[in-house]
């Protein structure tokens, strides 16, 4: 199926961040979609504006990141980071067509306003700005795909990157933050779990293995972490809450009553605190399992157990209170206080690639993945202010 960008009038030779922002919003770009006719618009914008830019595309084609540097075409400066995929829209109860921006009351709604087209547009709007500045030194713009789901955009702009060998020295992740400055976040691993059972009678339930209740059993040891994670730690101050947490979030298994269930498949999550080791976690369920389960099962059927999946993998971000990063965020965003969150961002990825990073973005992670989410205009004009007193940093 081939995929339509939305008619778009020409573009002038500066675009508000809020002619932006309806720009951007749009096209669907759903992390299911493509987000390529969104990069052709940005590419256009960015040639207009005489920008160098470099774009990276999934082993498919059919995604692709993009790499701008305003000013010298060397390493160094500063990367303003955003990602354009969304959450989808389907089932959530929008009161307005959500790829279609609409302005109330200092409001401005619509799929990705806050959940970061916002930051993009305010980004992109700066552009013919930070162009005439004649930077000393560059400021880069990262924009990826994926982040919703898998962060593969991140990683694959990471190997570009240092591929080009223009590596930006600092990074701000313009995840929404209040335009306050986040030090850290969680790291997540997500695991898919599958049991395999031998299906019988279920009036001879010892001649078959239950994998719905072999499943159960690792669960309740799931749940017994969280407990403990809860009661003992170990704890860092500043999250919320300040443990590592972990959780189940789907199950299925089964046909019907009467036959024992050959099939069981449950997706879970570990969020951990800086300093805890998430795939050190993972091993300690598989011991568990590998000890406490699969023995009894095994005696009934040796084909039977299970088998485990990483299908998510973010690293923490920690930025040190006492880094340049911090210090020069906090100046010019003129927050005396930083934050820290429970939430994954693409800065784990790139503090791991050798991008100190921070993050500082407009609008509230509160109204991120919501019907009728939305942006305070407000927030819109700190981010713009934020970028240009970014930018003086880089004039000289």
């Amino acid at each position: 199926m081939s995929i339509v960008a939305p008619p778009q009038p020409p573009l002038s030779p500066h675009l508000t961040t809020v002619e932006m922002l309806g720009r951007l919003i749009a096209f669907d770009t759903t992390s299911r979609n493509s987000n390529l006719p969104l990069i052709d618009f940005v590419q256009g914008w960015l040639e207009q504006n005489g920008v160098a830019f470099r774009v990276s595309r999934n082993a498919a084609g059919q995604k692709g990141n993009l790499h701008a540097v305003i000013g010298p075409q060397v390493a160094g400066g500063i990367a303003l980071s955003g990602h354009v995929d969304t959450v989808p829209v389907d089932g959530q109860a929008w009161s307005r067509d959500p790829f279609v921006l609409f302005a109330d009351q200092g409001r401005l709604y619509g799929r990705g306003a806050s959940d970061m087209k916002g930051f993009v547009a305010s980004c992109l709007a700066a552009v013919p700005d930070l162009v005439a500045r004649r930077l000393a030194r560059p400021m880069h713009l990262f924009i990826t795909f994926d982040e919703e789901t898998t962060m593969e955009g991140a990683r694959l702009l990471m190997a570009d990157v240092a591929e080009s060998g223009l590596k930006p020295s600092l990074c701000v992740v313009g995840e929404p933050s209040l335009m306050q400055p986040i030090l850290a976040h969680k790291g997540r691993v997500a695991l898919k779990v599958t049991v395999k059972g031998k299906p019988g009678h279920s009036s001879e339930p010892f001649r078959g293995v239950n994998a719905i209740q072999a499943a159960a059993a690792a669960i309740g040891w799931v749940n017994g972490e969280a407990k403990r994670f809860a009661a003992v730690g170990p704890f860092a101050a500043g999250f919320e809450p300040p443990h590592t947490t972990i959780h189940v979030g789907t199950i299925a298994g089964g046909n019907i009553l009467n036959i024992i269930p050959e099939h069981c498949e449950f997706v879970m999550e570990w969020r951990v605190i800086p300093g805890s080791d998430r795939h050190a976690e993972v091993a300690r369920l598989r011991a568990f399992v590998a000890e406490t389960i699969e023995p009894a099962m095994h005696e009934v059927d040796l084909g039977s157990g299970f088998s485990f999946e990483v299908v998510g993998d973010i690293p923490g971000m920690g930025l040190a209170e006492g880094h340049e990063l911090t210090t020069l965020i906090k100046q010019v965003t003129g927050s005396n206080s930083v934050g820290k969150v429970s939430y994954g961002t693409e800065g784990g990825i790139y503090e791991q690639a050798g991008i100190p990073s921070i993050v500082c973005g407009p609008g509230s992670i509160q109204q991120a993945h919501q019907p009728d989410e939305w942006i305070a205009q407000a927030q819109l004009d700190a981010c713009d202010a934020f970028i240009r007193k970014l930018a003086n940093r880089l004039v000289t």
